[in-house]
């Protein structure tokens, strides 16, 4: 280990000096001065945050102060917390320090603020006024002094009172936790400041008792959070005193605002404090700087835009009148909560702070404390319009400072815990920052540091050992920042809330029945019974659901069944009551809130499958997570079960559960209109292939367990047939299915019927998870044959004893589980027989003579055949069996057209010439309506059957909401009768042959 002495310009480099010769000479030079030498200067710099600039500023202090024979006091500050203060404000204040050096004579005030007391205990008001020579105690303070004299003493003793203030916050060892009450102390100086310049402005103004002036603070001035430097934004108001004459009153007002305000903010001996700026006065610059409170009144009432209600959200009475500043307050403080009424007020904020980002050059948008995205501007117009949309109803928002509004936000559920937490910790970390920067020079500024040495200077001034930790955490705030604002600002839920009346908003009971009896709730006072129980009480939860409520109210409403959605909506919510993202999901996303009560409110099979899993409710914030999931996606998570159970029960649990999830998703991204139903046929098809594969493996497992390794490795597969085998597969429909093996080995067919009844029997099994109806009807010999068939026997039947309405099945034969290479070969064998050479007369004469007998013997009594969507004149059964003619009369010289789905193969068709195109569209359109109505009437969950359309015009009215067409009952209805029409023509020409004479 080296013993080598560390230098002393070492030590001071290390302590942050960039100077250490010339450091070394200043501290020479102040020990000469003030005849006291500094005890460890390294370490005693270490502290500021510049040292090179606090020691500059001690020594030209030192020497000012020798000069003003005060040295003593200097020097009586070594070693002493007052010392301490003033080194932190002299390395992190150039300005202040500047001050200091200009008047060595309070020096002193270090040593005079008692140890015991704080800043924030320091009265202001009356420190300001004593220095002017007026009386805080009389009702109407007038200085005693006037003109340059007055504005300089008050001046002084402004800045006297800032560098306590300052002294303190740069020495405190969390300057985050210190910031609210730093950013009061500042408002109220300010405050001091404007009655002292009153106070001045009295002096020279010999009627000034003809008025009662008042100064109304606006902005962080108004909201006790001001900066060290920042225009100071203020509203006149005046009152005529009593027997005075109103525009004598108003003149007199006007000139002690202006003298006010000069006192203040004109070039003088002692330097200007800030602007102070009128601007937010009715009319702007246009309009009278000092109004009577009628005035107000009566512009507020008549002409003032929406962003000046906001902008009154902060108005405080800060000097002069405090009669005329709370009569000010009660004219105008109740159109503030009533202003969110007014029509696009919503939009008009989002578009305002829009237009603040615009504005922001492009060279300093990522240096922007304060307007750029991330910055304080988002916090404060985030919190401010959930104060004004929600704050009508609940008086607890109304508060003037942002951190207390976020703090009521939080307590009230209007924002998660989470989410206040980071946002109140990144607002007070924004304004550290900015505190800091215009402190250096006292300089009103909002931008971050562009050079290396003055980030420095503020990392060390903020708490932060190096530049690269300080930009991080400037990175992640501005990251957080912006996703909260962007969040919470832009909630589709604020504009709805803000259109309402505030009875509306608040739930009152009457005007909460008269609506609900008024947006189509046929039980109002059932419904109002289960909006009580969703939001009585003083839970979070409850708070959230009365922000959800009105708007949730509206939403269903514009479902088909508003009732059964809001008690839905109640039983959901009671099962979640212990999940904190559920509430959370459906006040923040844009969407969740939405789309779950179109859910609830408009499919009885959708709102079944998410009380059944009510973590559904996750999807609907995610249009990602509401896309179906492909055939690939689903079997790896279904493979990941098999492997990871060996209890056949557990595991055909979760596959089934797996089903169950992914036909609610499809549900409801079918409702949402995310997904057509040809897309969401295919999905509901995967996830019957993927349960089938699945049961297959198990079904294996449990049949070797009794009888022996040969059910392991037999050759088998499941071929998928009819709709199921076409990919176009509903919502409640069974899975067709043929069981083929390839074996010749002993017992090999008992095996495979054991198998293949494992299968049904495991799948048809009541269970805490839905079942699959497995159906073999389709196989050869139907359900005379035997349940599993081997390959050979099942070509040696297709080839020998099959009738052509089975090879037309086998249409839409389609291996879905089970054995590649048999798969192939099945294929195979099966594309020799559903695409014949040549399709005989005789066959053609059977197809014909079948789908005739059909039509007259499988339609359900009573029935209208033109409400059947399957069997009825033009419904699917007449487009099917039209292309599936058109399929065995070509498919084999034109491999297009094999296909095992309907549009497809229609669609070849008709490339190829074998439809004229005109039919096939016709076609198509009927096919299209008819499957989509098929799936609404599986969705609307009501319906006994759904392949007969109702015929009462409302429930029709559902299925089109169900579809998201804009249809009435009366015009769905003609358009599926139209398109039928047309079909069964096109069917009766092409399929029949009635106009060739065939």
């Amino acid at each position: 280990m080296s013993t080598r002495e560390i230098s002393f310009a070492t030590r001071l480099r290390r302590a942050g000096v960039a100077d250490a010769t010339r450091a070394e000479q200043m501290i020479a030079q102040i020990g000469e001065i003030t005849g006291v030498e500094i005890p460890d200067p390294a370490v005693a710099v270490s502290y500021l945050a510049d040292p090179d600039t606090g020691l500059l500023q001690l020594l030209r202090l030192a020497e000012s102060a020798r000069d003003a024979g005060c040295v003593d006091d200097l020097a009586a500050l070594k070693e002493t917390h007052a010392g301490g203060r003033l080194a932190v404000l002299l390395g992190g204040s150039v300005a202040l320090g500047d001050f200091l050096v200009r008047h060595p004579e309070f020096i002193h005030d270090f040593s005079d603020w008692p140890e015991d007391e704080s800043f924030t205990e320091v009265d202001s008001r009356r420190v300001l006024l004593e220095a002017v020579g007026a009386d805080p105690d009389d009702a109407v303070p007038v200085a005693a002094i006037g003109g340059g004299d007055a504005v300089e003493a008050m001046r002084i003793a402004y800045r006297r009172v800032l560098m306590r203030i300052a002294a303190e916050d740069l020495y405190a060892k969390s300057p985050p936790s210190l910031l609210p009450r730093v950013g009061a102390a500042l408002a109220d100086l300010a405050g001091a400041a404007l009655e002292a310049g009153i106070a001045i402005a009295r002096a020279d103004e010999p009627d000034h008792a003809a008025t009662r002036l008042t100064i109304v603070g606006m902005g962080k001035c108004g909201g006790r959070e001001l900066n060290y430097i920042s225009d100071v934004d203020v509203i006149f108001v005046a009152e005529p005193a009593e027997g005075a004459d109103e525009q004598l009153s108003l003149k007199v007002a006007t000139r002690l605002a202006a003298a006010a305000s000069r006192a203040c903010d004109r070039a003088g001996a002692e330097a200007a404090l800030w602007e102070v700026d009128a601007n937010l006065r009715p009319e702007g610059k246009d309009g009278a700087l000092v109004r009577g409170v009628a005035g107000h009144r009566a512009y507020y009432e008549r002409w003032a835009s929406t962003w000046e209600f906001q902008a009154l959200l902060k108005a405080r009475p800060i000097a002069g009148d405090p009669e005329v500043g709370q009569m000010y307050l009660d004219a105008v403080t109740p159109m503030v909560w009533k202003a969110v009424e007014r029509e696009g007020f919503v939009q008009s904020a989002q578009a305002m702070r829009r237009r603040v980002e615009d504005h922001v050059p492009p060279q300093e948008a990522d240096r922007q404390l304060k307007l750029g995205p991330g910055g304080l501007r988002d916090v404060e117009f985030t919190i401010q319009l959930l104060q004004l949309v929600h704050g009508r109803h609940d008086p607890t928002l109304r508060s003037r400072t942002t951190l207390e509004a976020l703090e009521a936000l939080r307590k009230g559920g209007y924002v998660g815990r989470p989410d206040a937490a980071k946002m109140e910790r990144s607002y007070r970390q924004l304004r550290v920052w900015e505190h800091r920067i215009q402190l250096r020079r006292m300089q009103r500024t909002h931008l971050m540091p562009a050079d290396e040495e003055s980030r420095r200077i503020l990392a060390r001034a903020s708490g932060y050992a190096t530049v690269e930790y300080m930009e991080e955490v400037w990175h992640d705030i501005r990251r957080d920042v912006r996703a909260m604002h962007l969040d919470m600002f832009y909630r589709p839920i604020l504009p709805l809330v803000a259109s309402m009346s505030a009875d509306e908003a608040r739930l009152d009971e009457g005007a909460a029945r008269d609506r609900l009896a008024a947006v189509g709730f046929d039980d109002p006072q059932a419904a109002l019974r289960h909006i009580v129980a969703l939001t009585d009480g003083v839970s979070r939860r409850a708070a959230i659901q009365r922000q959800l409520m009105p708007a949730m109210i509206g939403w269903f409403a514009q479902g088909s069944d508003p009732d059964a959605g809001l008690l839905a909506f109640r039983k959901l919510s009671e099962q979640l009551t212990d999940a904190q993202w559920y509430l959370k999901l459906l006040r923040d996303s844009g969407t969740a809130a939405e789309r779950l009560a179109r859910l609830l409110s408009t499919s009885r099979y959708v709102t079944e499958a998410l009380l059944a899993s009510a973590e559904s409710v996750t999807w609907l914030g995610d249009d990602a997570e509401l896309r179906p999931r492909d055939r690939d996606r689903m079997w790896r998570e279904a493979d990941a079960i098999l492997k990871r159970s060996d209890d056949p029960e557990q595991s055909l649990t979760a596959m089934r559960g797996l089903r169950r999830r992914e036909l609610a998703r499809t549900a409801a991204a079918d409702v949402l209109g995310l997904v057509g139903s040809a897309q969401a046929a295919r999905s509901v098809t995967a996830a019957a292939d993927v349960l089938i594969s699945g049961a297959m493996r198990i079904a294996r497992t449990m049949v070797a367990r009794e009888d022996g390794e040969l059910a392991l490795s037999l050759p088998m597969i499941v071929v998928a047939m009819g709709r199921y085998g076409g990919n176009e597969m509903g919502y409640k429909s069974d899975a067709d299915v043929q069981f083929v093996f390839d074996s010749s080995e002993p017992g090999a067919q008992d095996m495979a019927v054991k198998i293949a009844r494992t299968i049904q029997r495991v799948l048809k099994q009541v269970g805490p998870q839905p079942p699959l109806e497995i159906d073999a009807a389709l196989r050869p010999e139907g359900r005379n044959g035997p349940l599993a068939r081997s390959l050979a026997s099942t070509a040696e039947y297709y080839g020998r004893w099959s009738d052509p309405w089975e090879a037309q099945a086998l249409l839409r034969a389609r291996p879905c589980a089970g054995d590649g290479e048999l798969t192939e070969a099945f294929v195979e064998m099966i594309d020799k027989v559903r695409y014949p050479a040549e399709l005989s007369a005789s066959a053609l004469k059977q197809m014909r003579t079948l789908k005739a007998r059909m039509e007259a013997e499988r339609l359900p009594r009573g029935v209208d055949p033109r409400r059947h969507l399957k069997m009825g004149p033009g419904g699917l059964a007449d487009v099917e069996w039209t292309v599936q003619l058109l399929q065995l009369q070509h498919a084999h010289d034109h491999p297009a057209l094999r296909t095992t789905m309907t549009v497809d193969a229609l669609r070849a068709a008709a490339e190829a010439g074998f439809i004229d195109s005109d039919d096939a569209d016709t076609l198509e359109e009927a096919w299209v309506l008819a499957t989509d109505l098929r799936g609404a009437l599986a969705l609307r969950g009501r319906d006994r059957s759904a392949d007969v359309l109702p015929g009462d015009a409302r429930d029709l009215k559902e299925l089109a909401e169900i579809m998201n067409v804009d249809d009435t009952g009366a015009e769905l209805q003609d358009r599926y009768g139209r398109a039928a029409r047309h079909a069964r023509a096109v069917t009766e020409r092409v399929f029949f042959g009635w106009e060739s004479g065939a």
